[in-house]
């Protein structure tokens, strides 16, 4: 586990074999590292699946990002909101680790959890961009309201950086 002096996110944490990226070059031999983005909705869990099984096929590396995007009501009432909106993403990470150390060991892939604060979409495209993802996995939004302002998927496909599968 990792994090910065103060105990805040980012944290990354590391499953499974130890890997080796080769040489870059995209498109060539399948994707060498995978990164899903997942954020506890049913969409963003069968991605996950995706991406694993993809992963464990190519015998590629997989990234799971998580993104804390703190509520506006936060800012509102500080303490018992923040609180608890911080203790269910907690719980939520925790939840992660357990399936990752398993899929990790049991398809013998690489894994690593990165979790992020911010907005989603920025921060996996930041983390897309720094790992140098061959494909990125996303989760179709559930939203109506994205259809008007676009999802984290769609502005993903529209940025145009990775190949970009959004699972239903």
């Amino acid at each position: 586990m990792s994090t910065d002096d103060t105990g805040s996110l980012p944290l990354v944490e590391e499953y499974g074999p130890a890997w080796a990226r080769g040489p870059f070059e995209r498109g060539t031999d399948g994707p060498q590292l995978i990164l899903v983005g997942v954020d506890g909705s049913a969409t963003a869990m069968r991605a996950g699946a995706y991406a694993a099984g993809l992963a464990r096929r190519q015998r590629s590396r997989l990234v799971v990002v998580y993104v804390v995007a703190p509520s506006v009501w936060t800012g509102m009432s500080p303490s018992l909101l923040a609180a608890a909106q911080q203790q269910a993403h907690d719980e939520l990470i925790t939840e992660l680790r357990a399936p990752l150390e398993r899929l990790a060991a049991e398809a013998r892939i690489p894994v690593t959890l990165e979790v992020r604060r911010g907005d989603a979409y920025t921060e996996i495209r930041r983390v897309a961009t720094d790992r140098q993802a061959d494909l990125v996995v996303v989760g179709a939004s559930e939203s109506a309201g994205h259809r008007l302002v676009g999802s984290v998927a769609t502005r993903l496909v529209k940025a145009g950086l990775w190949p970009v599968t959004v699972v239903p």
